[in-house]
């Protein structure tokens, strides 16, 4: 057994997660309360037991899931549509929303729950029979899935030293903004959390608008549509520990892949096909293509130019029909055009999962049903571009002290801010000079 325990916290992180367990029930053939469709004696495998716990031996699985948000709004949706689905004592919401302020999730209301949350991870954690680790879905923006997490985040480290800690984080897009003080959020979140979260994968809101827009042709994208393409990339990703494969990953093959130096542990996430219903006829889904379309700017779910920076590992995960043969050919054919460049230390690059379970879409979804598919996570210094747009504008804002005050009433103090600024300042000085040739570099702090 390795199962993995899905934290969603704010509003970004439940609606993703909501998205995320529709995909997972159709994947296997679960109703919508739970229950397992058309079932034949014995049908039900250990594959279930990952993300689902099945109940006495009823045929009826409830998702290893907590949800939190600091306000009720989002949740009492859930709780009326899916009331049968998630255990009502995993839904868990305050009375007073964080306003998009990092000090009043981490310090002040958000503490208010914290031990209500921590005892529900616990008894989930207790029915576990080899728990791999934690998946905690949120985004840096908002006050909730910033300061909260930040603070659950701590917690589990405390509590679970020894389990993974890997996040899925809506990180704030160039150009749309969803609150003015975001960039305060982001920083500040991320200085908390660098040396507690093992692994986070990032998405930006702006460049899955895009990937809607241009190839899903979705004019007006809702955030809907935004969270069940994050949902494929998602699922891609957890495939290898829900479905047997030739080529399985857990929780930690990620990290030890993926993850050169600690706080290095930001992978870009990309995937093809995103194909629409309309084009689908007209295009090829050869591994050799899918490949190289998830090198391509049009298929990254953050706004970076990757062609810029260099690759320190690439995590390529099949799923589909798909023959480790062919995979081979196309990441020889890659090398061979220089798709990609790499560090000079990291001679071998790619890690590789292949699983025979085919992507699902929904009825109603916006992509067509392919017969595979490819996520390609890649820790690439080009990410640092992101960093550096997000510290340009904390410090244009902390340079006025603009909007201050809010974080000050709940308990912060300037140095807490300039801490984290600094502290993301190294960060990208730490991806400038893995860059560097390996004859000229140094060894990033850790």
């Amino acid at each position: 057994m390795r199962e993995c325990i899905s934290i969603h916290i704010g509003q970004a992180g439940v609606q993703m997660g909501l998205s995320s367990w529709e995909l997972y029930l159709l994947e296997h053939g679960l109703s919508k309360d739970g229950f397992k469709e058309n079932s034949a004696e014995g049908d039900i495998n250990d594959t279930f037991t990952t993300f689902f716990e099945e109940i006495d031996g009823s045929n009826k699985f409830v998702p290893r899931a907590v949800m939190v948000d600091l306000e009720p709004s989002v949740i009492d949706t859930i709780r009326n549509n899916y009331r049968e689905l998630f255990h009502p004592e995993q839904l868990i919401t305050g009375k007073e929303d964080a306003a998009n302020n990092y000090a009043r999730g981490r310090y002040s209301v958000g503490l208010g729950l914290l031990d209500t949350v921590n005892d529900k991870i616990r008894k989930i954690a207790d029915s576990c029979s080899g728990l791999n680790g934690f998946l905690i879905y949120h985004s840096f923006g908002g006050g909730t899935g910033s300061g909260f997490t930040a603070l659950l985040i701590n917690e589990l480290t405390h509590e679970y030293p020894r389990k993974s800690r890997l996040e899925f984080a809506v990180y704030p897009a160039p150009q749309v903004s969803t609150a003015v003080v975001e960039p305060y959020n982001t920083v500040l979140s991320t200085h908390s959390t660098l040396h507690e979260s093992d692994c986070a994968f990032m998405v930006d809101n702006e460049a899955i608008y895009d990937i809607c827009n241009k190839k899903l042709d979705i004019e007006r994208p809702t955030y809907e549509n935004l969270n069940r393409l994050i949902s494929q990339v998602m699922s891609s990703i957890t495939a290898s520990l829900r479905f047997e494969g030739q080529l399985n990953l857990d929780l930690t093959e990620f990290q030890t892949n993926l993850v050169p130096y600690p706080r290095i542990h930001f992978p870009l996430a990309a995937y093809s096909p995103i194909t629409s219903v309309r084009m689908s006829n007209h295009n090829s889904y050869s591994v050799n293509e899918l490949t190289s379309e998830c090198f391509q700017q049009s298929n990254q779910m953050v706004k970076c130019n990757s062609q810029k920076g260099k690759y320190m590992s690439c995590c390529l995960l099949y799923r589909g029909d798909v023959v480790p043969k062919d995979v081979n050919a196309a990441i020889a054919t890659m090398r061979q055009k220089n798709k990609m460049k790499f560090v000079t230390w990291s001679p071998t690059g790619f890690k590789v999962g292949i699983n025979k379970e085919a992507p699902k879409m929904s009825k109603d979804g916006d992509m067509a049903p392919v017969p595979r598919a490819v996520a390609m996570l890649a820790n690439t210094t080009a990410i640092a571009e992101a960093w550096s747009k997000v510290n340009r504008k904390f410090g244009l804002m902390y340079a006025k002290r603009a909007f201050i005050h809010w974080y000050y009433d709940e308990g912060m103090e300037e140095m807490d801010f300039s801490e984290a600024k600094d502290d993301i300042s190294v960060l990208e000085m730490d991806y400038k000079e893995i860059a560097k040739d390996s004859s000229d570099t140094t060894t990033p702090e850790v």
